[in-house]
């Protein structure tokens, strides 16, 4: 009985999996021509295509989507960042190099010298070091915020790729609101969501 226990068990298993490998090639399949047409023409990489144009080049997932107005507003973000990180970084150089000149004894642009001789110091050291954190942290900050920019514009556009292929009923509108009450003579305005079955 031992013996016999294992074989009716492989026997068993081997009927199993046969009837599984019979069943998956039985399944029926579906023909091109009864697929939905909006089904045919969806692009399941045009999203991937337009997050990695986003990637290479900031706008060009925009212009793969066909969504050219959206590309100065992408170099108008990027280009404000990296414009504010330079600011902030020629600040802190500038600082940093009056603290440095101010602790090897010489004179330095936030210091003057008035006809008599006399130096006055505009900034004391520890205003100066005080600077310099501020202007770093600043810059630090703005890169920061840039790189967030440019990761948002990757997620725009893959976002707007898989929307781009929905197709959109007017069903649903959202319109400004404007009703006159005659009794008290005055202006009601708000904001009228209307969904048409």
């Amino acid at each position: 009985m031992r013996k016999l226990l294992p074989f009716i068990t492989g026997l068993f298993l081997t009927l199993t999996i046969q009837a599984q490998i019979s069943e998956e090639q039985e399944a029926p399949t579906v023909k091109a021509e009864a697929i939905d047409e909006t089904f045919q023409e969806y692009d399941a990489l045009k999203p991937s295509r337009a997050a990695f144009y986003a990637a290479v080049l900031p706008g060009l997932g925009q212009a793969y989507n066909g969504d050219y107005w959206k590309i100065p507003l992408v170099y108008g973000a990027i280009g404000t960042g990296v414009g504010i990180a330079i600011y902030n970084h020629d600040l802190f150089q500038t600082y940093r190099t009056a603290y440095k000149d101010r602790i090897a004894g010489r004179i330095d642009e936030f210091t003057e010298i008035d006809e008599e001789g006399n130096i006055n110091q505009i900034f004391t050291e520890d205003q100066l070091i005080r600077a310099q954190d501020f202007y770093r942290r600043n810059k630090e900050l703005s890169i920061l915020i840039t790189a967030g920019i440019y990761v948002l514009q990757i997620l725009e556009a893959n976002v707007d790729a898989h929307l781009s292929q929905y197709d959109i009923e007017d069903r649903l509108s959202f319109a400004p609101y404007i009703q006159r009450d005659d009794l008290n003579i005055s202006n009601n305005f708000g904001m009228r969501i209307t969904y048409s079955f």
